[in-house]
């Protein structure tokens, strides 16, 4: 959300206003409703009061500290509630017995308040969506979508089978990452270690030659003086600077968008396919699934795009919508984002005309899939290049920055 200051002219006096709203355009049509009568002088935009800066850190402070929900335990309830009201037991009941059953604390007190609220009146959608952000867009569509088929247990069902998709996928890629992951952590601390511990032991002797030391020696010599006299300062820096990275990413909207344009440019190699490839396969599995389930294009629209957490191609996917309402068929719109290939486009073009949309769209799911657990399959083979060129570059400039000195002062002892 940005921040507007309006200069307005209302009763004789001016005023300066701060109105919070996404565009320029919307502030002014809130300043309109809050003085129907003012002149509106200027419009500009502001940094958000520190007040609200305050409140949203502590907000992300304390979210940063907030369990979430076990992916499992959310699934296993899930499964639970598709299988006790297609046995025919009340929502009401169904809801009560998994808050009592599960072990998760946190889905036992959300599915006991849930049960409340429906026994005081409100519909399943009603009573979940103040839990919207613990179980997401897709969950309350299938609930929406249940309620209006009459056929709760089909969409619980068909949720828990989209979550399992997504879960698995999510799983095998971390696998995939922690090999890497740890064997870059081991290599940066056997680094370091090094650093700290044997350099200084040859400084001494260095500091006797009288002629200047090479440069992979002063390049160690400067490491070894920074980590011993500021390694603190840097560790405490670098987490500070994770979690302001962290805080803006998840609060600002510009960072945000400079983050995920690179994540997804051509200069994070792999990490933009890894990104790029994940993030369609999930819009794309949520947005066949829940045309398959007969929800309008639209809608399905709308919500398969709260899948998707890169900010650059969620904006384009957005656009989908947008250009549907303007008149444009689906393979149309799809085309302007520059999102799919002229393959998939010919797909979706051949389920318009057909009417078996919700088919090509699972034959594309499938193809993302398919893409991103080659990536994935492989992703140990295209890491381990770049690992044995980092380990060989260190292990260099270790060799080189103590051997040479001393190589320099044999050659100098038998020119003697």
């Amino acid at each position: 959300m940005n921040y507007f200051h309006i200069s307005i002219l209302h009763k004789g006096k001016k005023q300066i206003e701060l109105i919070e709203a996404d565009t320029k355009n919307t502030a002014k049509a809130k300043i309109k409703l809050k003085f129907p009568h003012a002149i509106i002088i200027k419009i500009e935009p502001t940094s958000p009061p520190l007040n609200i800066l305050f409140n949203d850190f502590t907000t992300w402070f304390r979210s940063m500290f907030k369990k979430k929900i076990n992916m499992n335990d959310k699934i296993s309830t899930i499964r639970q509630i598709s299988v006790m009201t297609d046995a025919g037991i009340p929502i009401h009941d169904t809801l009560n017995d998994v808050a009592l059953n599960t072990n998760n604390k946190q889905l036992a007190e959300i599915y006991s308040d849930m049960s409340s609220d429906i026994d005081a009146g409100r519909s399943l959608s009603d009573a979940m969506i103040k839990y919207r952000d613990d179980f997401g867009h897709v969950s309350l569509a299938m609930v929406k979508l249940g309620e209006k088929t009459g056929s709760i247990s089909d969409s619980f069902g068909k949720l828990a089978d989209i979550l399992e998709n997504v879960r698995d996928n999510t799983t095998k890629f971390k696998k995939a990452i922690r090999y890497p992951i740890i064997t870059l952590v081991a290599m940066a601390i056997a680094f370091t270690v090094l650093i700290i511990v044997v350099v200084p032991k040859f400084k001494e002797i260095f500091e006797q030659f009288e002629t200047e030391l090479p440069l992979p020696t002063r390049i160690l010599l400067g490491i070894e003086y920074v980590l011993s006299n500021y390694g603190l300062f840097l560790l405490i820096g670098l987490i500070g600077s994770i979690y302001a990275m962290t805080y803006f990413y998840k609060n600002n909207n510009a960072f945000k968008m400079n983050i995920d344009k690179v994540l997804i440019s051509k200069k994070f190699y792999l990490i933009n396919k890894i990104i790029f490839f994940s993030t369609m396969h999930k819009y794309t599995l949520v947005f066949s699934e829940l045309i398959r389930s007969g929800i309008p294009v639209s809608d399905a629209l709308q919500t398969a795009v709260g899948m998707v957490d890169n900010a650059v191609v969620k904006q384009k996917l957005e656009s989908v919508n947008i250009n549907i309402k303007k008149g444009l068929g689906l393979s149309e719109a799809f085309e302007q984002t520059g999102l799919f290939e002229n393959m998939l486009l010919q797909m979706i073009r051949a389920g318009e005309t057909s009417g078996q949309l919700d088919l090509m769209l699972g034959k594309i799911t499938e193809y993302y899939n398919m893409q991103f657990q080659n990536i994935i399959d492989n992703l140990s083979t295209y890491i381990e290049p770049i690992m044995m060129f980092f380990i060989a570059l260190l292990v260099l400039l270790m060799a080189l920055g103590i051997f040479m000195p001393m190589w320099d002062l044999s050659q100098a002892a038998k020119g003697r």
